[in-house]
């Protein structure tokens, strides 16, 4: 009940097998000047205005995280008073009631 059913090997498709392309070359041309080749990559090029949008955009990334890791600052060190504050009202209250009996 719980093995496995696998398939007969007859029914697995035969395996692809591809050949390689052959390179077909130009005919050469006498006289001509040697030519670079092109490259693979289209070029970015940067424009003053999309200069200053990167550097807009980077900023205001680094802002944000900045006030988002100084939030997350700000919480960790008022719960740590808070926790503090908490636990010198339980001594306190824990010192109180053993002075009573």
């Amino acid at each position: 009940m719980f093995t496995p059913k696998y398939p007969t090997p007859d029914t697995a498709p035969p395996p692809v097998v591809l050949q390689p392309e052959t390179a077909v070359q130009a005919p050469a041309v006498q006289n001509a000047a040697p030519v670079a080749p092109a490259p693979n990559r289209p070029m970015v090029q940067l424009t003053p205005g999309t200069a200053i949008a990167l550097v807009g955009g980077g900023t205001a990334v680094v802002l944000v995280v900045g006030a988002v890791l100084v939030s997350l600052l700000l919480a960790v060190a008022i719960t740590g008073v808070s926790v503090a504050v908490t636990a010198v009202v339980l001594r306190l209250l824990v010192k109180d009631m053993h002075k009573h009996r």
